[in-house]
Order: structure tokens, then sequence, then C-alpha cells
């Protein structure tokens, strides 16, 4: 795991959660492999245990990670194509929708946001 920035806006627990999903969805965790251990996020991160393994279980409820006794959080089969076809959902029926709505209020044409030139900022 890479360096994390807590935002007062949501629990830990649940940034926590959206950066394991967002390294399976970047390939950075593929199916099979293990998360690392509670206590090693724990100590990394400055978190308490119950916070990481909170941020675990919800991701065993989603049926993307998996317990194996003895063993460890290992990443589910199929978990990174169904969090990529749940995260689309939520894109097209959540924050699109929005996207669109700015676009329309400022005016921006398809040519203007496909403009490379506009991918950095100005040159």
């Amino acid at each position: 795991m890479t360096t994390i920035e807590w935002s007062d806006g949501a629990p830990i627990y649940r940034q926590l959660k959206e950066r394991v999903v967002a390294m399976m969805l970047d390939g950075l965790l593929k199916p099979g492999e293990a998360l690392p251990s509670v206590r090693q996020v724990a100590a990394e991160y400055q978190l308490n245990p119950i916070t990481v393994s909170r941020a675990y279980q919800e991701l065993a409820d989603e049926q993307l990670v998996e317990k194996r006794r003895g063993l460890g959080m290992f990443v589910t089969d199929g978990a990174t194509k169904r969090l990529r076809s749940s995260e689309r959902e939520r894109f097209l029926n959540e924050e699109w929708p929005q996207i669109q709505e700015r676009i329309q209020r400022l005016g921006l044409s398809v040519e203007e946001l496909l403009d490379p030139k506009h991918k950095w900022g100005p040159k």
C-alpha cells in the first residue's frame, strides 16, 4: 500500500476499504492474492486494528475477499469483475449525471472535452 491521506469526510475504515477496492480495480491486488495482515496495516498507518478489521469485514461481506483460517484474507475469484461492474453502475447512476450537469452549465462542447491540449491544462 502507499501513503494514505485520511480525510474527515468519511470514517477511516471506509476510506481504507475504498483504497483496497481501488487497488483491486488497478490490478495491484489480484484474485488469489493475500491482503496485508490486519496487524501490518494497523502498524503501517497507525490505525486501531479494529478499524482495519472492520474494513476487511466489509470486503468479506461483499464477497470481495475471503478469510482462510490461519492464513489471512485473500482476494476472491471474480472480485475485480464484480467491482468493475458495480463501480460502473454507480458511476453512471450517481457521478455521471452530476458531471453532465456541470458540463452543460459551463457550456463545454465534446470537442473541448476531447481536446488533448486541455488534458494537462493550458500550454
